[in-house]
Formats: C-alpha cells, sequence, structure tokens
C-alpha cells in the first residue's frame, strides 16, 4: 500500500469515527499535511457568504480565518468548482495574504455530489515557490474525496457503495455543517 492510500484509508476511517468533529477536521488536517510534508493545511466549511476554518496543523492560525466566498483564491476556487494551484502568489492579484511566508498554495474544493455546490476546502500553503506539482493535486483531490463525509455526514458503507459503484449517493441533508454537532439550519 502506497503512503497516499495508507493515509487515505487514515482520513476515512477518521471521518467515519466517533470523535466531536471539531478534532475530526484537526486529525484530517494532519493526515493532509503529513501526506507532502507541507508547511501549512487547513479545512474549512464554506457556507453562502463566508468561508470559515474549521481547523488546520502548522505553525499558526491564518491571518483571516473568516472570509467572504469572493475573496482570495478561495473564491477562485468556489466559483471554478475546480482546484486552484498557484506556483507564485506573489504575482496573483487574487491571493489573500494569510502568512507572510507563503509563496505557493493549492486550494481543493469539496463539492456536495447531489447539488454542486462548493461546501468545503482544504487549503495547503508552502514556503517554496513552485512547491505543489500535479500529482500533489492528484493527492490533495483524493484526500479531499475521502474527507467529504466530514461535510455530508454518510455511513461509510454508503460512500463505499458509491466509490465502487461510480455512481452518486443520496445524503441524509443537503446542509453543510458550520459549527460542531449541529447542522445550520
Amino acid at each position: 500500500m502506497s503512503r497516499t492510500q495508507e493515509i487515505v484509508e487514515r482520513m476515512r476511517s477518521v471521518v467515519a469515527g466517533k470523535e466531536v468533529r471539531s478534532e475530526k477536521a484537526r486529525q484530517l488536517a494532519e493526515a493532509v499535511r503529513s501526506l507532502g510534508n507541507y508547511r501549512w493545511t487547513g479545512l474549512y466549511d464554506v457556507g453562502d457568504l463566508m468561508v470559515s476554518l474549521i481547523a488546520y496543523s502548522g505553525p499558526g492560525a491564518p491571518a483571516y480565518p473568516t472570509f467572504p466566498v469572493t475573496q482570495g483564491l478561495t473564491g477562485a476556487a468556489i466559483r471554478e468548482k475546480a482546484t486552484v494551484l498557484v506556483g507564485d502568489v506573489q504575482s496573483d492579484p487574487r491571493y489573500l495574504t494569510a502568512f507572510g511566508s507563503t509563496l505557493s498554495e493549492i486550494i481543493v474544493p469539496i463539492v456536495h455530489p447531489q447539488s454542486g455546490k462548493v461546501i468545503g476546502m482544504i487549503d495547503v500553503e508552502s514556503e517554496r515557490a513552485n512547491a505543489f506539482s500535479p500529482s500533489d493535486q492528484q493527492r490533495l483531490e483524493e484526500c479531499a474525496r475521502a474527507a467529504l463525509p466530514l461535510w455530508i455526514p454518510v455511513s461509510l458503507g454508503a460512500l463505499n457503495d458509491q466509490a465502487t459503484a461510480g455512481g452518486g449517493f443520496r445524503s441524509p441533508s443537503a446542509r453543510h455543517w458550520v459549527s460542531e454537532e449541529v447542522p445550520n439550519e
């Protein structure tokens, strides 16, 4: 089993566990960070108007733990519903400075499989320019798929059935979570 497969399996186990959501998110952030020895990783909820940090792994909290969905590279990932990879954030006018030492960033959106709405984000930052390769992007997108139940609580069996069949699955709720244990009404 490859290191990526081991980490993805660990992430699946975490989201299926009994811990509170914030602890699951912290463990997921740590798992993602360990995948590429990245400097910082963060997991975010995406609401209608705001993006809010759930958990992170790295040297400290970002300058903007909550910000409008229209700002930064995250705003671009939300609009495009696609991964945004920037090798030199200093040359990208969309960049919202979270850490002064960040030189490259990759943002992977978590897209609701039925509504198509972006409900979460995995944000990974590096102090090195051009730190992320296409294989990093592929691994992080695989992590995003494994982390989906953090945003949409479903049984692990339903996810495995969906992955095997290649089809969609019915979520118990189209809402996303913005607090510890209570869905946002």
